[in-house]
């Protein structure tokens, strides 16, 4: 028989229509038309690794390890705990990040930029003092290299690991250059454009960094409390203990995640490729029958 079977075909529309409302949004379908079919010139072109990147299911995981990450920095979290909303609106938080990426990967050079100076705009506009009373500003281009490099090791690591098809050396120095025009259009100053130098740029940035009682609160969010029904909570369960898994071992011991290496190797890793295989199969377009 040419091509998957219609309960197949229509198991896999439905959870794949799923999954994309829920990263996508409402205006999603409309969003995804723009990005890809409105004719110019694009950042980056149809060969470029940070295409190959971000449009796997490894995101995923990568997205949750992102999150943890960047929580470890006080100033940054300061900013997020106050401002972004991530308990209110987790969708919503999830749907404008997804839907920036996708602008600044795929879509035409005019809409990237008109998505980077709304981001900028944002920052702006984001501003307060921590607890123990140092100030922050979210426009602050040592704060925004943070994030920045905390998000592009993450996708990048989860992208070696659950990729579909991983990159070599080259293709991964090839994806760090990729995502550092993103960030100097975001103000981000000397950005990385290899992996050695996003691994030195990291390292540089780990006397600042501790999990503060927001972050740990935001950890326990992420991971134990996902705005989620309850059949879907098992299938997250697996795609955080996945994120988990992959953050270096100081990070996961600021956070008191503690690693078990047996779990881990015989069962978060094979459930975590399963689940990431799936999600990729619900989110591909099934093969035309007609070839």
């Amino acid at each position: 028989m040419d091509g998957e079977p219609a309960a197949v075909a229509a198991a896999r529309e439905r959870l794949g229509s799923a999954l994309f409302r829920r990263v996508a949004g409402p205006e999603g379908p409309a969003n995804r038309a723009r990005i890809h079919g409105t004719p110019g010139p694009r950042w980056f072109g149809p060969d470029r690794p940070v295409r190959v990147v971000h449009g796997d299911a490894s995101m995923f995981v990568g997205g949750i390890r992102a999150l943890l990450l960047q929580s470890l920095h006080p100033l940054a979290m300061a900013a997020v705990a106050a401002h972004s909303g991530y308990r209110g609106d987790p969708w919503g938080r999830l749907q404008r990040t997804s839907t920036f990426l996708a602008v600044t990967t795929y879509g035409t050079a005019d809409d990237a930029q008109r998505a980077v100076d709304h981001v900028r705009a944002v920052h702006e506009g984001i501003r307060g003092t921590t607890a123990e009373g140092l100030p922050y500003h979210a426009a602050d281009p040592h704060l925004l290299k943070w994030v920045h490099l905390a998000e592009t090791d993450s996708f990048l690591c989860a992208h070696e690991r659950y990729g579909a098809r991983p990159l070599d050396a080259a293709g991964y120095d090839a994806y760090v250059a990729d995502t550092a025009r993103v960030a100097t259009a975001l103000g981000v100053l000397d950005p990385p454009r290899t992996r050695r130098e996003l691994a030195g740029q990291l390292a540089a940035y780990r006397p600042e960094l501790r999990a503060t009682p927001q972050a740990r609160a935001a950890a326990r969010f992420i991971l134990f409390q996902p705005p989620l029904p309850l059949p879907a909570r098992p299938f997250y369960t697996v795609l955080a203990a996945t994120a988990v898994a992959t953050l270096p071992p100081w990070a996961r011991a600021l956070l008191r995640l503690p690693r078990l290496p047996v779990a881990e190797d015989l069962a978060v890793r094979p459930a975590g490729q399963a689940l990431v295989r799936a999600v990729r199969w619900a989110m591909t377009p099934p093969p035309d029958p007609r070839g």
